[in-house]
């Protein structure tokens, strides 16, 4: 039986873009998740409660719950979601679920956690979790979105790194690198294209993806997650879930 839904204050709001923006909510005194995972959240509209699913992208140990989000105009749940202000109230499930964790993954030495767009959330958490800099030695994030400024959430998560509390340490463990689709910048194309052509790899001066080592993780939309499916088990990559580890795991029941 799932648990009833609370009701949290919302404690700040950023808009990076007219697109973009991320909020942090008071966290429920009882809930809980691992680094990865995402909730049901949402607001009451027109006395009806409309929810849709999110990843967390605060860290597991945090006391309070961050969101990242897209603001769909004609969308049911975003178009009034991205008027929320401190105070408003906020629904969310009783807990996280899903599959995006390190429990799916066997031991390895590199982790390369792979996003477009809001699709960097859960890895906003991961990123954060002492965890995962104990289980690999090299961390990459990569992050592709349409247009630079898009980028911004990724690069202050980043860049605040060093300064975290419990990760701090291990901040030369994680490299990042962003990419966009549609304007002139460092690196341009989609992320699958770049791991194609090997360019990625090339770029950061490391050797390319090795099934036997290498662990991903990913998130974006449902043609990314394919895509990235096909290249990455080409190369012997074998999915895991909570049931079977592997060295790839992607969320099915929710994407980006």
């Amino acid at each position: 039986m799932a648990a009833p839904a609370s009701t949290v204050p919302v404690v700040s709001v950023h808009h990076y873009t007219d697109r973009l923006f991320k909020f942090r909510v008071k966290r429920p005194k009882n809930f809980r998740f691992e680094s990865g995972q995402f909730a049901m959240i949402g607001l009451n509209i027109e006395d009806e409660p409309i929810m849709r699913a999110y990843s967390m992208a605060s860290p597991s140990w945090d006391d309070e719950l961050e969101f990242y989000s897209i603001i769909v105009p004609d969308g049911p749940l975003t178009s009034q979601l991205r008027y929320i202000k401190p105070e408003d109230p906020l629904l969310i499930s009783g807990r996280g679920v899903g599959s995006l964790t390190m429990k799916a993954l066997k031991p390895g030495k590199r982790l390369f956690m792979l996003a477009t767009g809001t699709g960097i959330a859960p890895f906003a958490s991961i990123m954060r979790d002492p965890e995962t800099y104990e289980r690999f030695d090299e961390v990459y994030l990569t992050h592709t979105c349409r247009e630079a400024a898009e980028l911004s959430y990724g690069k202050e998560l980043v860049a605040a790194l060093r300064e975290d509390p419990l990760c701090g340490e291990f901040a030369n463990k994680l490299t990042y690198y962003s990419s966009v689709t549609r304007e002139e910048y460092e690196h341009m194309g989609r992320i699958t294209d770049l791991l194609e052509s090997g360019q990625v790899f090339s770029d950061l001066g490391i050797a390319p993806f090795d099934a036997e080592g290498d662990r991903v993780m990913i998130c974006g939309s449902m043609e990314l997650n394919r895509d990235l499916q096909k290249i990455l088990e080409a190369q012997g990559f074998v999915e895991g879930s909570r049931r079977q580890k592997g060295s790839y795991v992607l969320e099915r029941a929710f994407v980006g």
